[in-house]
């Protein structure tokens, strides 16, 4: 069966988006923030909280939680992306990763203010487990899709998984929001109850890929064992192939910068609405619905957008809007202007997801063996960057005692990202008569 643009295992593919969106959007972004932030504020600590006998502000300790979960995702996806690649076994890697995240979601159902240590290890053991099944499905995108169809497929895995997410949200929501209904009378059992069932999802909606999906083809030929053994060895030999694509040397630092932006504000956006806007539960709830409606229009828009103005431009353009909501929300004071604010991040968030994945894909070689290693490099690049804006947005909270300081940090990361955009757009202009870089370039830029 022909892989590459077959529609049985694009569908399959972005199921696993559908599956793992779940998390991101209950776990990072709506019903654990807000949980977390509400038990953890307490008359006596204020924001304060002990882990493991430490002080801590409550949402920094958060940031730093995710901040070293990302960490060791970085220093782990080298090593077994280079085994993967080597064995042709991607697929037991995603499924692995996929089983520690839904169980670690399992797990949070446990979590009380006296289970604090328990709660946060769970927290950060489930992000081990989204990031480190995403590094391998990722790797897919080459492998089931042609260059022409990639930033359509793309945009199709974000698509499933936007409405995957909300459809459980939804269901979460009535819990939430309904506890007597179902006779609940424990305050805190409807979130923790969300928690379980994200875990449920993840793992039961993950075994459609996992059917579907190759395991991988296997690279004997390219890696020798010393390298398997020493995955840091394939990000070396990445960088220097890298050093030989000047399109792909001059996106991947604008790609570390806006991420850094990008990630965090993902990241930290419901703390930052239960914290500084004290908006509850509901109200989280509600605008992150609509910023996971927007993004779905968000993500086709800047998919088409990219095939008429070429995918540097659009992402300038979106990075541009970036830049905007970081402003905005440093000055927003209601709940009305987070709604307005939501509605611009769901436009942007998608779209600059799914549009830099893709852009990353054309910029590669085609048909190079070993795309797991390069996804690699992409994925640590990433993390590595969500690592120090966790840190940094963390920090800057803990140093100045207010959230909306690091706000101003996250817009200096997107202004150096733009400006190097602008570099790597005038590197397509000028290596547009260059046979060289033809490959490697937007046909359509």
């Amino acid at each position: 069966m022909e892989i590459k643009n077959n529609k049985k295992t694009v569908r399959a593919w972005a199921m696993f988006d559908w599956a793992n969106s779940a998390y991101n959007l209950v776990i990072t972004s709506t019903i654990f923030p807000a949980y977390y932030t509400a038990i953890t504020t307490t008359k006596e600590h204020g924001d304060k909280v002990f882990f493991f006998g430490k002080s801590f502000v409550n949402t920094a300790l958060s940031n730093y939680a995710l901040a070293v979960a990302y960490l060791v995702i970085a220093i782990l996806t080298p090593i077994l992306t280079s085994i993967a690649d080597y064995r042709g076994n991607k697929k037991i890697y995603m499924q692995f990763f996929t089983w520690i995240g839904a169980l670690a979601c399992c797990g949070l159902y446990f979590f009380k203010l006296d289970t604090l240590e328990i709660g946060i290890i769970c927290f950060a053991l489930a992000a081990i487990g989204y990031c480190g099944g995403q590094v391998f499905y990722n790797s897919y995108l080459p492998e089931i899709a042609t260059i022409d169809k990639q930033d359509s497929v793309s945009a199709k895995g974000f698509t499933y998984g936007y409405i995957g997410s909300v459809l459980l949200q939804i269901i979460c929501f009535v819990f939430v929001l309904s506890p007597k209904t179902f006779g609940i009378t424990d305050g805190t059992f409807p979130a923790r109850l969300s928690f379980l069932l994200v875990g449920l999802w993840w793992i039961g909606f993950a075994q459609i890929p996992f059917k579907v999906l190759p395991k991988g083809s296997p690279n004997f030929n390219k890696l020798n064992q010393q390298k398997v053994h020493n995955g840091f060895e394939e990000l070396k030999k990445v960088w220097r192939q890298v050093q030989n694509m000047p399109l792909l040397k001059l996106f991947l630092p604008a790609f570390f910068f806006y991420s850094m932006g990008v990630q965090t504000i993902m990241l930290v956006a419901a703390n930052f609405g239960e914290k500084e806007l004290h908006l509850g539960t509901a109200a989280l709830i509600s605008i992150i619905l609509i910023i996971q409606l927007v993004a779905i229009g968000g993500a086709t828009l800047m998919s088409k957008l990219s095939e008429k103005y070429g995918n540097v431009t659009v992402l300038m353009a979106v990075v541009v809007l970036w830049i905007v909501v970081c402003v905005f929300a440093y000055f927003i004071t209601t709940a009305t202007q987070f709604y307005i604010l939501a509605v611009i991040v769901g436009l942007v968030m998608g779209g600059i997801q799914s549009l830099s994945r893709s852009t990353y894909s054309k910029f590669l070689p085609e048909n190079i063996p070993d795309t797991a290693s390069f996804f690699s490099f992409y994925d640590v690049t990433e993390k590595v960057a969500i690592v120090a804006g966790l840190f940094g947005f963390g920090f800057i909270e803990e140093l100045t005692g207010n959230m909306r300081n690091s706000i101003l940090f996250l817009t200096i990361l997107f202004v150096v990202g733009l400006i190097l955009l602008f570099s790597l757009r005038s590197g397509e202009k000028s290596s547009s008569n260059n046979p060289e870089f033809y490959s490697l370039k937007n046909p359509e830029s």
